[in-house]
């Protein structure tokens, strides 16, 4: 490979000027057959004879289950009608043949390309429709993920995974869609994934096949951060025009040198972003680099050119411009949609293939074309160039202007019959896929607005916009799973961000309704002692605790269950003081001797031992005489409620007992959850029975729920001891390294920070799982586990 010379930045121009050439030879044909309008015919026929699988008769539609059919929006529901209408394997077939044609570059007239589909389409199939709620995981969920991640032993990778994309994430600037980033990297992880799937085959170890997904994902995550952090970043309105500049150029020097060049001084307002991509996208360049065969590294930073340099082409245009040639519109959309999949295969090193080159090519405009018609308004409101934005503004001005939408259908003519030779499936999943496009386009904007939108476009071609529109209005069986599940995706995205908004504001509310309730009340006539233990037990309320298991009995008992929020006020503060007791005595010099509480001295250090042991004791008397006082329920109830707390806290006396017994001895796994559940675990479990003793729940629904706070419990734990060797001082409010100054054995100390991480991601795992059996609404408690692994205090 050269290096840092001239010689290198004259290959790639040299590399980009002849793709250029290429891309205006094929614009030249595609624009042919647009003069000459020899794709008519042919498709005219192609529709002749697509319509017989599609287009019923009126009555057979009236007596057939179409009018049955559910809303794609109820996703289990469409699923289900789909099996039951012996609809589902068509449906995933076409599907999962277009997949393998859009993202993998396959001939679908490749016998082992069917066969491949078929096994896909199988497996899909049996996972869709397994009844069996102990075997069926989430399609989309992150428990599901982590299944399948442990089912391929890549559990380590794909848990830096989750860690990158939330640092990717929160470093996404105001001004860039920060969800969109996630999911388009998220995207080409996957693509990246499924390329090295396919190219693995049947034959290869399962060591080499764990090996190989797990540089899949890293590479995949280091290709995927170019979009949101240079496509988007630049197409942004984050940057000035002089920083603009300024990262334009750092990434031009690095594809053109294969070196990531130096940050260097930075003019502008965004330099802390700014140095957090340098640092990112160096690593994540490294990382590509290090993983190339020699043979497909010149191809790598080839392709990434010419890829960059048609989107920096593209990205200065302005629509404001009424002279941009024909060449100039659509020769650049022809490069960037054509390389951006040429990349893919010289980032897995992917052995060459003049057959995938050649389709990956000649496909890309015609996904580009379908990707900007379904955007367009929202192009043209943001004043982006694309071909339908500049023919809307300037069709009339400009009669020489190619009209985008007849340019798709001749690009779909050149595919089938130029591309693929006519094959009978791949004529048939495309046009499947333009008509299921016209479709979606017309639901979305409205069928007066389709009309607006047609009428500008199809005017030129009457005849066969009849055509067209007529496959529109009576076509079926043309829905695609991708769109499925990315609807499902994006559905679920902005349930989960808006449930995660309410668990936020839940939390937050009630635990300033909390605090308010707990400072304990001086007698008029005690005596300066007894004062003493109450300002002690005060200093200890008022630290600043997180308050999870009052507001999780809040959760439970006031939105789940109906309970009068007034009437278990009670709960909630003794609750609260038992778990305060029980850190009060963890401090203690004689257990875990610990300096530092809540953000504050501990209680000990700020009065003394003795003051300390009498506040703990008497916290959990007033835990006891604060549940003695739930006077609006059943007495038999809340004896049944007293009597379950003191078997809690006689089972958390256990716990540290097993705790401070263990100090220096090393302990197995089921020793370790044992005293984890009976130190944590069973609080959470407190939590959450508590409020269902009070609602009278059933046997069934409790057992669930103490199956979800023991494995909660102990993942809670584990993230614990992770943060006493990682966390931030400043961000616990406590001392760091308490585990490993007082030889206790921890997740960490037996598995390693690795080991521990994997150990609480399968307690989340089983955790998620319990819930399935829990028959009121679950939403607090998904997004309550999900903080519990991903909190930094």
């Amino acid at each position: 490979m050269n290096s840092m010379n001239g010689e290198k930045t004259t290959n790639v121009d040299e590399c980009y000027q002849l793709a250029e050439q290429r891309a205006a030879h094929y614009f030249q044909s595609l624009y042919d057959q647009l003069i000459k309008r020899t794709y008519i015919s042919t498709l005219t026929n192609d529709f002749q004879v697509w319509k017989q699988n599609h287009v019923r008769h009126p009555l057979l539609s009236l007596l057939g289950t179409r009018k049955n059919k559910p809303d794609t929006k109820d996703y289990s529901n469409y699923i289900r009608w789909m099996d039951v209408t012996g609809k589902l394997d068509s449906y995933l077939h076409r599907s999962i043949s277009y997949i393998f044609m859009r993202d993998l570059g396959k001939s679908l007239k490749s016998p082992h390309t069917q066969t491949r589909i078929r096994n896909v389409v199988d497996s899909l199939k049996n996972h869709l429709t397994v009844t069996d709620q102990a075997n069926k995981t989430e399609l989309i969920s992150m428990a599901g993920l982590y299944r399948w991640a442990q089912k391929e032993g890549i559990e380590s990778t794909f848990i830096w995974l989750m860690d990158k994309l939330k640092t990717v994430y929160s470093h996404i600037p105001e001004g860039m869609d920060a969800e969109h980033a996630q999911r388009k990297l998220i995207k080409i992880i996957a693509g990246v994934l499924m390329h090295v799937i396919e190219e693995l085959g049947n034959t290869v170890t399962p060591i080499e096949r764990t090996k190989k997904l797990n540089e899949a994902i890293r590479l995949g995550y280091s290709y995927g951060l170019t979009y949101p952090f240079i496509d988007d970043l630049l197409d942004a309105n984050v940057l000035s025009a002089q920083e603009k500049q300024q990262y334009t150029d750092l990434i031009r020097t690095t594809l053109t040198t294969g070196f990531v060049p130096k940050l260097g001084s930075w003019s502008g307002e965004n330099l802390k972003l700014i140095q957090f991509i340098h640092s990112e996208l160096r690593d994540a360049y490294e990382y590509i680099k290090a993983h190339q065969q020699p043979e497909s590294l010149n191809s790598f930073f080839e392709q990434s050119y010419v890829f960059f340099q048609s989107q920096e082409v593209d990205r200065v245009k302005d629509l404001s411009n009424p002279n941009y040639t024909n060449e100039e519109i659509y020769i650049p959309v022809i490069l960037k949609s054509s390389s951006s999949r040429l990349i893919v295969r010289s980032v897995i090193s992917a052995p060459e293939d003049e057959g995938f080159d050649n389709r990956a090519f000649f496909y890309g405009i015609y996904n580009q074309l379908a990707d900007d018609f379904a955007d367009m308004f929202d192009d043209l409101k943001e004043g982006a160039v694309t071909p339908y934005t500049y023919y809307l503004t300037y069709h009339e001005l400009r009669p020489d202007l190619i009209n985008p939408f007849e340019l798709y259908w001749a690009v779909i003519s050149h595919l089938i019959h130029n591309v693929y030779d006519s094959d009978k499936l791949t004529c048939e999943v495309i046009l499947d896929r333009a008509i299921n496009g016209l479709k979606r386009f017309n639901a979305r904007v409205g069928t007066k607005q389709y009309t607006e939108v047609m009428k500008t476009f199809a005017s030129g071609n009457p005849e066969f916009n009849r055509v067209i529109q007529k496959m529109v209005r009576s076509a079926d069986d043309v829905d695609f799973f991708d769109k499925l599940l990315r609807d499902q995706i994006i559905t679920t995205i902005k349930n989960q961000r808006k449930e995660q908004d309410e668990f936020i504001d839940t939390v937050e509310t009630v635990r300033n309704q909390i605090n308010s309730i707990l400072k304990i009340q001086k007698l008029d006539n005690s005596s300066p002692i007894n004062e003493t233990i109450v300002d002690a037990a005060n200093y200890s309320l008022a630290g600043d605790g997180k308050r999870l298991r009052p507001i999780m009995t809040w959760v439970m008992g006031v939105n789940e269950y109906g309970l009068n929020q007034s009437a278990i006020v009670p709960l909630l503060r003794s609750l609260e003081y038992m778990h305060t007791a029980s850190l009060i005595f963890d401090d203690l010099p004689s257990q875990d001797n610990a300096s530092l509480r809540r953000g504050r001295a501990t209680l000990h250090q700020q009065y003394n031992i003795a003051t300390a042991e009498l506040t703990g004791l008497f916290l959990t008397q007033k835990a006891i005489e604060e549940q003695a006082s739930l006077d609006q329920f059943d007495s038999k109830t809340v004896l049944k409620l007293i009597q379950y707390s003191t078997q809690v806290t006689e089972v958390m006396c256990k716990g540290q007992a097993m705790d401070l017994g263990s100090k220096g001895k090393p302990l197995t796994l089921d020793q370790l959850n044992t005293m984890c559940f009976y130190k944590t675990g069973i609080a959470f479990e407190a939590s959450l029975i508590m409020p269902a003793i009070l609602a009278q729940a059933n046997d069934l629904e409790m057992k669930a729920l103490k199956q979800f706070a023991y494995h909660a419990g102990i993942a809670f734990q584990i993230k614990d001891d992770l943060l006493d060797v990682e966390g931030d001082i400043t961000l616990l409010g406590k001392s760091v390294g308490i585990d490993t100054n007082n030889n206790s054995s921890t997740f960490v100390s037996l598995l390693g920070q690795e080991g521990a991480r994997k150990e609480m991601w399968e307690h989340y795992c089983l955790a998620i799982e319990a819930l399935h059996e829990v028959p009121c609404k679950t939403a607090f408690l998904k997004h309550l586990l999900d903080y519990i692994v991903n909190r930094d205090h």
